[in-house]
């Protein structure tokens, strides 16, 4: 990762959560205010650390345990958050905001990085990444089931169309270096996007009466408490030596993806609907590519290619924005 990158995003990082208030601030929320396009300029800045976060993890895996990896992202990233503790004492947290913090910290990291990493163990972090776009999808029909909001046709039709070519995508993979199972690979990715639809739908609950840097050190802090255990499994092994790459890797994960990413997204969802912002993820798959492509040596097949088109068209076919739209003129 360039030094200039690592500074740009940090930059980034912390402008976003300087607007921010701790305590119940809020920022103008119309489309054309100076909110709105904070709110947009985060979602966009963690669609990119998310869509590195594949490669970052896959390249870790290489040399150390899943389990060590995400431990050692959510460890720094509680550790990034202990100076924040004092303002977060004082913050209006009631008995009611327990129960919902717990699951929202069970559905992601928890269940959501048990499934990830047992994922990129078996696929191509290219692969895990196109299955991230069925997430939008299944946040509009919780949303619709358990919120009230009207699911049209066409959305349940994109739904149908994204999720064959997922498993289209799925199929037409073969078993390689980099993903020896990818048809179970990609299945457990799935599960861990229902992990995060969630997640999605509790933390933009909580968002109500929480802040986001609140909400994201929370994440931060029960999934170093979540994971701490599975360290004394058999199975995972504590590497020999630590490579520097390696070792960068998790750090990245921790700092600029657990912190930094879950931190921009988490205030984003609290500025914006939880359609509009789970769309944002839909860039995550073009991201990794890219990045798998340059930083992996990652290849998809001509099918693959094809399926991934099928995946994008589904995806575009679900945006139905007409009900949104009569809602605002009723």
């Amino acid at each position: 990762m360039h030094d200039n990158v690592v500074f740009f995003n940090v930059k980034c990082i912390f402008f976003i959560f300087r607007v921010q208030d701790l305590g119940s601030g809020t920022l103008p929320a119309g489309p054309g205010s100076r909110g709105r396009i904070i709110s947009t300029l985060a979602l966009l800045m963690a669609m990119v650390l998310w869509g590195s976060s594949f490669v970052a993890m896959k390249y870790a895996f290489g040399y150390f345990s899943p389990m060590i990896v995400i431990f050692g992202r959510m460890a720094v990233a509680t550790l990034c958050f202990l100076p924040f503790v004092p303002a977060f004492s004082r913050l209006p947290f009631t008995r009611g905001h327990i129960l919902p913090l717990a699951a929202m910290g069970f559905c992601e990291p928890c269940l959501y990085f048990l499934f990830e990493a047992a994922a990129l163990q078996r696929t191509t972090a290219s692969q895990a990444s196109m299955i991230t776009t069925m997430l939008p999808l299944l946040v509009a029909l919780t949303s619709g089931l358990f919120l009230g909001e009207r699911i049209s046709r066409r959305t349940i039709a994109g739904f149908i169309i994204a999720a064959v070519g997922a498993l289209w995508l799925s199929v037409a993979g073969s078993v390689s270096e980099h993903a020896p199972n990818p048809l179970l690979g990609n299945l457990l990715e799935f599960l861990a996007m229902v992990s995060a639809t969630g997640y999605i739908i509790l933390m933009k609950y909580l968002s109500r009466t929480l802040p986001a840097l609140f909400l994201t050190a929370m994440q931060a802090f029960v999934g170093t408490l979540f994971f701490a255990p599975f360290l004394l499994l058999p199975a995972v092994q504590f590497p020999e030596s630590l490579p520097m790459g390696a070792v960068v890797s998790v750090l990245y994960l921790g700092i600029f993806v657990t912190v930094g990413a879950y931190g921009l997204y988490n205030f984003g969802i609290s500025r914006v609907p939880a359609n509009q912002a789970a769309a944002y993820i839909n860039l995550i798959p073009v991201l990794t590519l890219i990045f798998g492509f340059f930083l992996l040596g990652e290849r998809l097949s001509g099918w693959q290619l094809l399926a991934c088109l099928v995946v994008f068209s589904g995806v575009f076919l679900s945006q139905d924005t007409t009900a949104e739209s009569t809602k605002r003129k009723g």
